[in-house]
């Protein structure tokens, strides 16, 4: 494990400001205090020392272990980024391990449709932390770059910047995953923790990152964003063939949301109208109900909670409860939500024509 600084950086500032209250030493003693890093990225010298002790607690034949040392070179030949560390890291491991070998092979394989390398053997105990820790990260790197993005926080669980050779890519690959499986709050923590480095980062992490924080601003539970962005999760998970009661659960998710938010809006409606009042009936304007959840797996809507009959509607009908949302939303909005539920329906003929 790397030996970062302390993480207590999020209390500093606090700290410092009671040693001001208190009268504390001056200038230097106080901007030591007002913040300090969470971690750091470890120099090519760290990583060829943990490698080595690494290569030599393996016991590696003198022919392996030659090959091994021979890939870090005393004097680093150009200045070597995270992920070319982690690189040369893997490939020292595959010198020694078959799996490590496979691993690197299927990651760098030209696939069609890619199908994610088995990673059961990730966590065999009798791994060191550092060969355990990287080959995670490795893993996960491909992941986030073929968009199983459940996968890339299940392979990073636990881990921490200090524990890698590429701390910014594990940061980056988690927010990344965060964003796109649309949990706001966990992937601008992870953005704002890899931010804390931003002149060392890469140059793509650190405009990735900037490009996340910006399109993270505003972003509320229950908006038609908010859901818009899951319907996306739900066609990537279909698009990479993943299904079952996952895509059940998000699918139920967005149905619901999206309930409430019809059910909001015909209150909004019938307020403006003069029409809340006594007189009228409780039970929700059939034009504006919410269509049924059609999954691609022939989910009963019954079991994903919906009871507003979409499916059975006339077109006509459906129509009319589109242009409520399109009334009070812009119109891509009531597109997108059209488009999502075509899909679904397609899919759901589909598994049914089997």
């Amino acid at each position: 494990m790397f030996l970062g600084l302390p993480m207590v950086g999020r209390n500093m500032a606090w700290v410092g400001g009671l040693l001001l209250l208190w009268g504390a030493p001056q200038n230097s003693a106080r901007s030591e205090l007002a913040f300090e890093l969470s971690w750091q990225m470890p120099s090519y010298g760290q990583v060829r020392r943990q490698l080595f002790e690494w290569i030599e607690s393996e016991g590696l034949d003198d022919h392996l272990a030659e090959q091994a040392y021979s890939l870090w070179p005393t004097v680093e030949l150009r200045p070597t980024e995270g992920p070319e560390l982690l690189d040369r890291v893997l490939k020292t491991f595959s010198l020694a391990d078959p799996r490590a070998l496979a691993l690197v092979k299927a990651c760098n394989a030209d696939l069609g449709f890619p199908v994610p390398p088995d990673g059961s053997w990730l966590d065999d105990p009798s791994f060191s932390a550092v060969k355990r820790n990287n080959l995670r990260l490795y893993y996960a790197r491909w992941l986030a770059q073929h968009a199983f993005y459940d996968e890339v926080l299940k392979a990073l669980a636990e881990l921490s910047p200090v524990d890698v050779v590429d701390p910014a890519g594990l940061l980056f690959y988690r927010a990344i995953a965060h964003q796109q499986l649309v949990q706001p709050e966990e992937s601008r923590a992870a953005i704002v923790e890899l931010l804390e480095q931003e002149d060392a980062l890469p140059q793509r992490f650190r405009k990735v990152a900037k490009l996340l924080e910006r399109d993270l601003v505003g972003l509320k539970d229950e908006s038609l964003d908010h859901v818009a962005r899951r319907m996306n999760d739900v066609r990537r998970r279909l698009d990479i063939g993943l299904a079952g009661k996952q895509v059940e659960v998000v699918e139920k998710g967005v149905l619901d949301s999206l309930d409430r938010i019809i059910k909001k809006l015909e209150s909004q409606q019938q307020q403006r109208s003069g029409l809340g009042g006594g007189g009228q009936s409780a039970r929700p304007m059939q034009d504006s109900r919410l269509p049924s959840m059609r999954a691609p797996m022939q989910v009963d809507p019954r079991d994903i909670g919906s009871s507003s009959g979409w499916g059975e509607l006339p077109e006509k009908e459906r129509e009319q409860a589109m242009q409520q949302i399109g009334r009070d939303f812009p119109a891509h909005y009531r597109d997108l939500i059209q488009q999502y539920f075509r899909e679904l329906a397609r899919e759901s003929n589909t598994s049914s024509a089997r």
